[in-house]
């Protein structure tokens, strides 16, 4: 289009600059034309003059003129002879004035000039030199020539009178100048029209438009424009007989106006030639990149679809086809980016649940440690037939249901305490697989495949019987009432840099893959997006916690794998769970020692806990067991309370989590000052910024809540085990 409108530009433009050159060109032969006629007037005026001045002579010599000027001859015989002399010479117009300039014989073709007019106009010839003149009256306009009338020979300077001749301008010889110039020809005497070659209709505008602006060069005749010019015939006198030359803008104009017909012609043609040929080019060259610019368009507006004709193989279709394949790797992108931009909201999610769930476990983990402890000591102090008895009893079963729930949020959360081992995961299947037919009842088929050779890995055992439960219970709810197969595989994986990139935030390695699958209905999408978020749950009030599948989620993540989840509506659900290769070997079997509870303590312990609660009920425990037991409210009461023993501290129990003073610092200081001091660390929960080398190594670690039994357990592995530093507590 723009190429289009330039053309017509430039053709418009040309147009225009011909027609101007072209009309200054006609205007110049106007003028030109306008002097020609001018001359043609001035010749024809000569002619006619010399004409008159020879009649004039003429006359000047008869003696019939000469015997009118006689006064002793005025007769009427003398005045008939002159008359007749006058109409046997065609004269138009003849005066004889005497000496004096009386008028003495007047003859006129026209009626109306008066003897007067005569005087007059001779009057006013007598102050003009020359022998020839213009006299005006009646509304006739004369050329005339006059001659003396000498008595006698000229050299006796005997004059009787004048003698005058004259020819009238009438619209005859208008119209003949007229013809001989091509122009139009009007004659005024002062500012009075006297005679034109125009229509009478005319000659009004015309003198109307003289009048008022006498050196007009255009004047308007109804719809035409004429080119005037005036020039002055009697210059000098008053009032002045001038003859004004019209010249037709439109005769003149005509060439011009069929060469501009013409031009215009061209110029259409031209432009719509152009056109055509734009539009041929465009359609041919330009119309590809017309489309790869409304996909560009349509990319930035996040069409991807957008038709593009790759075309031919000139450079627009290579420029066309890197543009698609250019949009394909930026659709691919996209849904890369939406699709990692979920699963990190859905991780930050998860990620801040996971922190409220264990600050509020931490403290209820303090809560339950007393109530359970109390409750196992008022059990001790207590008879079976005692009516609070039943009482206790489900005190205690309460308390054990919270800890499992609490350890539930823990281990969605990654702060649960882990007892990581190499493990032999088909092993550990093969054992909990007797439990699960029983679990998911008998309407469903249970398979266990097992891949030969199968790396090891470094996890909690018993955490991982807990995943398998938990996906047991949820496959067995989603085919429940409709039967179907339950199915467990193992293999080792390698996961590449490609699936990593697609699969964020997995790390590429060796992996062991356990894959866990049913045939039950199915989830959507929106449920798939929700499964491990505590509390969600899809079943009835009262039939879930919701926090089934939260915990498998967090102790994979514990343990350092990835969980993924394929599901389809009636397609049934497939977890699958990566868990990193382990290069360390099963250690032997350790002898676990007898009974702590049944056995007395002796020995000296520092007890560090912030809770005043939680430090009474395990000072209570430690003396009623026969140990010494130094009690601090922190880390620097407990440095304190160190520094003034004098003599020697056997263990230390610390919690990790204290004010002023962690229990990790405190274990490392008192450790430095006492080589062989025993630790034992107590939380209810581990920390996510916690490392592995904050743990004094050859520790123990007691989790809240904790019985009686299980702290004095803790207390005398500590004292008498030699743990491997690779068996330490730590963070994973």
């Amino acid at each position: 289009m723009s190429i289009v409108l330039i053309i017509a530009w430039l053709t418009f433009a040309t147009l225009l600059i011909v027609g101007r050159t072209a009309q200054k060109e006609v205007e110049r032969g106007m003028e030109k034309d306008t002097r020609n006629s001018l001359l043609t007037f001035q010749n024809l005026k000569a002619e006619r003059q010399l004409e008159e001045n020879r009649q004039a002579e003429l006359l000047a010599t008869l003696p019939t003129v000469k015997s009118l000027l006689s006064q002793e001859d005025d007769t009427p015989e003398a005045q008939e002879a002159a008359e007749s002399l006058w109409l046997s010479g065609g004269y138009e117009l003849v005066v004889v004035a005497d000496w004096k300039g009386k008028v003495i014989a007047l003859h006129s073709n026209v009626p109306g000039f008066s003897e007067d007019d005569a005087e007059q106009m001779f009057s006013r010839s007598q102050k003009i030199s020359g022998a020839g003149g213009w006299w005006y009256g009646d509304r006739h306009l004369y050329q005339v020539a006059s001659r003396p009338v000498q008595l006698g020979p000229a050299s006796a300077n005997m004059r009787l009178g004048t003698v005058v001749v004259g020819r009238e301008i009438d619209s005859s010889v208008a119209h003949d100048v007229g013809q001989i110039a091509f122009c139009r020809v009007a004659l005024r005497y002062g500012d009075e029209l006297v005679v034109s070659s125009l229509p009478a209709m005319d000659e009004r505008t015309v003198a109307d438009a003289l009048q008022n602006s006498p050196g007009a060069n255009k004047i308007q005749i109804g719809k035409e424009w004429y080119l005037a010019n005036t020039v002055d015939l009697t210059p000098g006198s008053s009032p002045a007989v001038t003859l004004t030359v019209l010249k037709s803008y439109d005769d003149a104009s005509a060439f011009i106006t069929r060469l501009n017909q013409t031009l215009i012609a061209l110029g259409l043609f031209a432009v719509c030639a152009g056109g055509g040929l734009v539009f041929l080019i465009s359609y041919t060259f330009t119309k590809p990149l017309a489309t790869l610019v409304n996909g560009v368009r349509a990319l930035e507006q996040g069409d991807f679809d957008y038709p593009v004709d790759i075309g031919g193989g000139d450079e627009v279709a290579e420029v066309t086809a890197a543009f698609d394949r250019l949009r394909s790797t930026l659709l691919r992108n996209e849904e890369q980016s939406k699709r990692l931009g979920e699963q990190l909201r859905q991780a930050q999610k998860m990620e801040a649940i996971g922190r409220l769930a264990g600050g509020v476990a931490h403290d209820f983990n303090n809560l339950l440690t007393v109530i359970k402890g109390h409750s196992d000591l008022l059990e001790e102090k207590i008879t079976l037939a005692t009516p609070m008895f039943h009482s206790i009893t489900q005190v205690k079963k309460a308390t054990d249901r919270a800890t499992s729930l609490t350890r539930q949020l823990l281990a969605f959360s990654r702060m649960q305490v882990l007892q990581p081992k190499i493990l032999d995961l088909n092993s550990l299947i093969a054992e909990t697989c007797k439990m699960l037919p029983v679990l998911i009842g008998e309407d469903i088929d249970f398979k266990f495949y097992a891949a030969r050779s199968l790396g090891l890995v470094k996890a909690d055992p018993s955490q991982i019987e807990q995943v398998l439960m938990n996906l047991a219970v949820n496959a067995r709810d989603a085919m429940e009432k409709r039967g179907g197969e339950f199915t467990i595989r193992t293999r080792n994986i390698v996961l590449d840099e490609q699936y990593s990139k697609s699969h964020p935030p997995t790390v590429p390695g060796h992996y062991v893959l356990l894959e866990v699958e049913d045939t039950g209905k199915g989830m959507d999408a929106q449920t798939k997006a929700r499964i491990f978020e505590p509390f969600f749950t899809t079943k009835e009030l009262g039939k879930g916690t919701g926090l089934g599948l939260s915990t498998v989620y967090g102790v994979v993540k514990q343990s350092g794998g990835y969980i993924w989840v394929e599901s389809e509506v009636g397609k049934g659900t497939k977890f699958q769970i990566f868990l990193p290769q382990s290069g360390e070997s099963v250690p032997t079997a350790v002898s676990e020692s007898g009974s702590a509870s049944s056995a007395s303590g002796f020995g000296t312990i520092l007890l560090a806990e912030d809770e005043e609660a939680v430090r009474e009920l395990a000072s209570e425990f430690l003396k009623a067991s026969g140990y010494t037991v130094l009690v601090a409210k922190d880390g620097l009461d407990a440095l304190e309370v160190a520094e003034q023993r004098r003599g020697s501290v056997h263990v230390l129990v610390t919690d990790v989590v204290m004010p002023r003073m962690r229990g990790t610092e405190l274990a490392r200081k008192l450790k430095r000052c006492h080589p062989e001091l025993k630790i034992v660390y107590m939380s209810g929960y581990l920390e996510h910024d916690s490392q592995d080398n904050d743990y004094v190594p050859e520790s123990e670690f007691l989790q809240k809540p904790f019985t009686r039994e299980s702290l004095l357990r803790k207390i005398r592995e500590a004292i008498e085990s030699k743990t491997h530093a690779s068996e330490s507590v730590g963070v994973r």
